[in-house]
Order: C-alpha cells, then sequence, then structure tokens
C-alpha cells in the first residue's frame, strides 16, 4: 500500500473525507479542459490553466480580532475543502489574505489591493457595517464580489455583494416577536456600541417595539468600540427595570459588559437579556459562567442537532482545535466560498457579472444551518433561533421560527 497518507496531517485527511464525502453535496467536479481560461476569465480576474485567487478581508488585530477569526477559520476550511474535491472550474483556490485591522479606512484601502492589485476573482471578509460601507464603493467601482457573512441591519442591496448573514426582519423583528411573546415584554432598555449596525438595529428594534408590539423603549445608549466601563449603564438599567435589555455591544467590549453585570450582582433572573451580537466566539471571551441564563437571537448555533453541522464541527474543530467554537456568523462565513463555488459553476465563468447573475436560485441543502437559497436581492433565505446560553458557553436553542423570506427593505422601518 502506498504510504503518501502518512505525510498529510490528520485534520487534511479528515477535511478531505468530509469534502468527498459530504462537503456541501456538489455533483460533479468540472475540469479545468472543459473550461478554457480565456472563456472563462474574460475581465483580467488572477485565473490560470490551474489556479484562482480569492481575497480575505478580516480583522485579526484590534477590537474586532475576537470576533472576525471564527470567519478567516471557516472560510479558510471551506476553500481546503473544495480544493480537495478538485476545486472550483478544475482550478486550486489561492488564498490572499489581508488584515483589516478593526479601522473602516484600512478595510476600504485592503480591498482596494485586492481587486486591483492580486486581481482575485472574489472576496470573503468585512464583518462590522462600519467595514462593509467603508468597502462597499470599492467593490462596486471596482466590480469585484463580496462575500459578506454577518448579521446586519439590512437597507441595502448590491450586485457586488452575496449576504450570507441576516438582515433585520430575519433577526430583529423575528426574534423581538419571541420575546415579546414569550416574556410578555412591554418595556425595553436599548443599549449598543456607537456605530452604523447597532443604531441602525436599534432604529428597526424601536419601530417594531412601539409600532408593532405596543411595548415602550425607556432607554437608549451607545458606547464607543473598544468601552470597558459599563458601571453608570448598569446602574441606570438596575433602577429603571426593564423587562428586557435588548443588547448589540460588538467586539472585546463584551467581556467588560456581562462581567460588569454580574459583578453588580444582575443575573437573569432578575432581568431579561436578549443579545444580537453574542456568538459562540464572544462567549470564549465573556465566560460561560458570565452568559448562562441570557438570550441570542441568531440564525446558527454550534449545538443546532442535524448531521449537516454535526460534520461541520468535527472537520472545523480536526482542522483549528479542540477548543475551537463555532458562532453564527463562522458559520454564514462558511457558506460563502461554497456560494461562490456554486455561481461559478452555474455559470461556466469567473467574471463577476456572470457570477451575480447566476447566484439567484442557488440552494444549499447541506449548509450547517440547514436549508440556505440565495434570494434574488442576495441575501438568503433563513431561520430565526433563539439560543439561552449555558455554563459550557455553548447555547440551547429554545425557539426556532419558520424560513423566513429575507426583505432588506421592510415597508414601515426605514
Amino acid at each position: 500500500m502506498h504510504d503518501s497518507t502518512r505525510k498529510t496531517p490528520t485534520w487534511k485527511r479528515h477535511l478531505m473525507a468530509v469534502a468527498l464525502g459530504t462537503g456541501l453535496g456538489f455533483a460533479g467536479v468540472a475540469g479545468a479542459a472543459d473550461h478554457p481560461t480565456e472563456k472563462v476569465n474574460t475581465t483580467g480576474l488572477a485565473v490560470t490553466d490551474d489556479t484562482v485567487k480569492v481575497g480575505i478581508l478580516h480583522s485579526i488585530t484590534g477590537t474586532m480580532a475576537i470576533s472576525e477569526t471564527g470567519s478567516v477559520e471557516a472560510e479558510k476550511l471551506a476553500i481546503e475543502q473544495i480544493n480537495a474535491m478538485g476545486g472550483v472550474l478544475g482550478r486550486q483556490i489561492e488564498i490572499v489574505q489581508e488584515d483589516g485591522a478593526s479601522d473602516w479606512p484600512t478595510f476600504a484601502e485592503k480591498s482596494r489591493k485586492l481587486l486591483t492589485q492580486d486581481k482575485v476573482a472574489a472576496v470573503f471578509g468585512c464583518w462590522t457595517s462600519a467595514s462593509r460601507k467603508a468597502v462597499l464603493p470599492v467593490f462596486e467601482k471596482e466590480n469585484g464580489m463580496l462575500y459578506y457573512p454577518t448579521f446586519y441591519e439590512g437597507l441595502e442591496q448590491s450586485k457586488n455583494v452575496i449576504y450570507t448573514g441576516q438582515e433585520a426582519t430575519q433577526q430583529i423583528i423575528a426574534g423581538l416577536d419571541w420575546i415579546a411573546k414569550e416574556k410578555g415584554a412591554k418595556s425595553f432598555y436599548l443599549v449598543g456600541s456607537d456605530y452604523i449596525w447597532p443604531r441602525t438595529s436599534n432604529k428597526i428594534a424601536r419601530k417594531h417595539i412601539e409600532n408593532v408590539l405596543g411595548g415602550e423603549v425607556i432607554g437608549e445608549e451607545y458606547y464607543p468600540l473598544g468601552n470597558t466601563n459599563f458601571g453608570s449603564l448598569i446602574n441606570k438599567i438596575r433602577l429603571k427595570k426593564p423587562d428586557v435589555v435588548y443588547a448589540s455591544i460588538v467586539g472585546g467590549s463584551n467581556v467588560a459588559w456581562w462581567k460588569q453585570l454580574k459583578a453588580a450582582g444582575i443575573t437573569p433572573d432578575r432581568q431579561t437579556i436578549m443579545t444580537i451580537s453574542v456568538t459562540e466566539d464572544e462567549v470564549l471571551g465573556i465566560g460561560g459562567e458570565n452568559m448562562e441564563g441570557y438570550y441570542s437571537a441568531m440564525k446558527y448555533f454550534q449545538s443546532l442537532d442535524n448531521e449537516n453541522n454535526q460534520e461541520f464541527v468535527k472537520a472545523f474543530k480536526a482542522r483549528w482545535g479542540e477548543d475551537s467554537v463555532i458562532g453564527d456568523v463562522t458559520q454564514a462565513a462558511y457558506l460563502g466560498p461554497w456560494l461562490w463555488k456554486a455561481a461559478v459553476e452555474k455559470a461556466g465563468s469567473f467574471d463577476v457579472d456572470a457570477i451575480a447573475e447566476a447566484s439567484a436560485g442557488i440552494e444549499l441543502e447541506t449548509a450547517p444551518e440547514g436549508y440556505v437559497k440565495v434570494h434574488e436581492n442576495h441575501h438568503l433565505w433563513s431561520k430565526l433561533r433563539v439560543g439561552q446560553w449555558k455554563a459550557n458557553g455553548q447555547a440551547e436553542v429554545v425557539y426556532e421560527s419558520d424560513l423566513i423570506e429575507p426583505n432588506p427593505f421592510p415597508e414601515g422601518y426605514q
């Protein structure tokens, strides 16, 4: 027997088995010979007869690294699995990685480099809405394709972006409906980090609370990214006693926020808190003991009990270590390379215009979160789930919606 497997790391053998066995379920592997470069690349992208370059653009330094590192890991895992299956149109994917460094102008600069110098065929990247807004004019001007993995406020649609996270109607509105009904909640205190996503999300939340749920917003406050002092906010919450604190604090600030709540004696039996910004990635830094009993509204939790997810979690941990965790955005980031591969193969081309046109209607029945489908507005059909955190840093799914059609421009919320 040939002993070449001995030279292949265990994680790589495992992901090859997953890719070849289940992967994300694309039947045939198209060969490069059937798709000559001059036909599949008419716009000067970094595509040869053997390879295709893509970009990964996330913060691996700065306050957002706590959240974005998982996205990088998931995108690399998906690309390695796709390469193990034979690549895209018979070409191996090569990665050019850049660090957005938690700085929006840096994201814009690095996206321009990836598109104009590296000529990448697609970019998997960004996390915050501020970073996405910073790069969007670059992608539209240079006609690049961005796969954006984060749940976000909606109110956007672009030919040059595939949004693999949820928009507001799928996360905010569905989550508020659940907690209002489940807890009989009427009064809400909105808190968030001070940038576009939390402010716009809370604007949508306020309209839903007041106009649809018949509730009241009794406080609304924002803190700079990286803020670590929440003492005065916690005192106000203690005094006002809202039925629900609705939190969209992001990045490293979460560690201080949740630890200070516990230190102040605020516990889930005394105060209901729902967050739309804490995933398993953040809980790893916060500590499960500081999150136990509180709720997150997301489309994905690592604890989802389905065969697709079990294979994904196994492959992720084999690649990145048994102690690694998988949050909502990490899973959505994993979908990006698979959706791009499907669009390239459907279009028979790496050209961005062809991919943009081919993307609508693409389905993944083997996504870890379950079935997803790309809408013509470039967002995904998906479900909303509410998870209640446990001390071990995992969430118990206590609610799951039906499949929700994406609607990034909801009437009455703009």
